[in-house]
């Protein structure tokens, strides 16, 4: 099994308490472990792909880090489908 090397240039939230950020970056890093360890995922990424931008559309977001760690998440099941094509 090969490794997976994911590269965000940028990530842009609106509305995001500064405070709830590292929540965020917990509930992101293992979901997307996690998303990309699934078989349609990880075939999808057999050859070198480059995405420009990945649009996600609108996502609900709690307040508090629980909310933050949960929008984390959901972001990266969003990212697994995008990558799926």
């Amino acid at each position: 099994m090969s490794d997976i090397q994911v590269t965000i240039d940028r990530l842009v939230l609106r509305g995001f308490d500064p405070a709830d950020r590292v929540a965020f970056v917990r509930g992101l890093k293992s979901e997307l472990a996690r998303v990309l360890a699934q078989g349609d995922v990880r075939a999808s990424c057999g050859a070198s792909q480059r995405t420009p931008v990945l649009r996600l559309g609108t996502m609900p977001l709690a307040q508090g880090p629980a909310g933050a760690r949960k929008f984390g998440a959901d972001v990266a099941r969003a990212i697994g489908k995008g990558m799926v094509r």
